[in-house]
C-alpha cells in the first residue's frame, strides 16, 4: 500500500469564485463602454440617427420674396400733342423791314388770332421774307438756307416737340430733310435751320417746310417759298403761329 501525502492535498488551492464574477464583470462594463462609446460618435456624427434620444430641432423653411422690379417715378408721354386753350387777341410791337441785323428780322408783327377749323399752325405773317445770312455771318454768301421758329398761343416760341420737314426740290435735285425746333438757337430760342447749299440759287415754289409732332402728325399745311441768287437773301425766314 503506497504511502498518502496528506501535505500536498492541504496546500493545494480551492478555485476563487468570488474573483471569477469580478472579472466577468469587469469584461461587461468594458463592453458596456466600448458600445456608449460609439453611440456617442454616430450621434456626433449624424445627430438626425434614429436611435438619439435628443435630435436637433428641424429648422423651418426660409421664407422667399418675389424679386422687386424698378419702376420709373415718372414717365414722358411718347408724343406731344397740342392741347386747345383760351384764344386771346394778342397784339405785338410791329417789326421794321429786315436788314442784316438778327432781332428786327425775327421779331414778330401784330397778329390776330381767329378760332376754326383747319390746321392748328399757320404761316406767320409777312412770311416768307427773304434776308442776308444771320445765321451764319462769317460765311456770307457762301451758303444759303431756310430757318425759322414756331410760336404758341402766347406768342411764345415752342423749343422743343415739333419736327420740321423740308421737301421738294431744288435745282432739279429731289430734297427731303427733317430737323426739330429748337436746335438752331442762333435765330432764338426753338430756332430750327436747314442748309440748301454754298451758294445762293434761285427757284420758284418747289421747296416747302411743314410742321408735325412727334407722332407725325401734320400741325401745318405745306409752306412753298422761293429762293434767289442774291447774297442779300440767301436766307429764307419762316415761322409758324399757332392758332388753336
Amino acid at each position: 500500500m503506497d504511502p498518502f501525502d496528506y501535505r500536498d492535498e492541504a496546500v493545494r488551492p480551492t478555485p476563487n469564485t468570488s474573483a471569477m464574477v469580478w472579472n466577468i464583470l469587469t469584461i461587461i462594463v468594458i463592453l458596456m463602454a466600448l458600445c456608449l462609446a460609439a453611440i456617442f460618435i454616430l450621434v456626433f456624427i449624424n445627430p438626425q440617427v434614429s436611435f438619439n434620444p435628443f435630435p436637433p430641432p428641424t429648422l423651418p423653411v426660409l421664407a422667399s420674396f418675389p424679386t422687386a422690379t424698378p419702376t420709373p417715378l415718372i414717365q414722358l408721354p411718347p408724343t406731344w400733342t397740342p392741347t386747345a386753350s383760351p384764344e386771346p387777341t394778342i397784339t405785338s410791337t410791329p417789326s421794321p423791314s429786315p436788314t442784316a441785323t438778327l432781332e428786327p428780322a425775327l421779331a414778330t408783327p401784330n397778329r390776330t388770332i381767329t378760332p376754326g377749323e383747319g390746321m392748328p399752325f399757320v404761316l406767320h405773317e409777312n412770311n416768307p421774307v427773304a434776308i442776308p445770312n444771320i445765321g451764319h455771318p462769317e460765311l456770307g454768301c457762301d451758303w444759303m438756307g431756310v430757318a425759322g421758329r414756331a410760336f404758341n398761343l402766347s406768342d411764345a416760341p415752342i423749343t422743343q416737340g415739333l419736327f420740321v420737314q423740308l421737301g421738294g426740290s431744288l435745282d432739279n435735285v429731289p430734297v427731303d430733310n427733317l430737323t426739330m425746333t429748337g436746335v438752331a438757337t442762333q435765330y432764338g430760342p426753338g430756332g430750327y435751320e436747314f442748309k440748301l447749299g454754298d451758294k445762293p440759287v434761285a427757284s420758284t415754289q418747289t421747296l416747302w417746310v411743314q410742321l408735325f409732332d412727334q407722332a407725325n402728325v401734320a400741325l401745318s399745311d405745306k409752306v412753298y417759298f422761293d429762293t434767289y441768287e442774291d447774297c442779300n437773301k440767301n436766307l429764307i425766314l419762316i415761322h409758324f403761329d399757332q392758332v388753336r
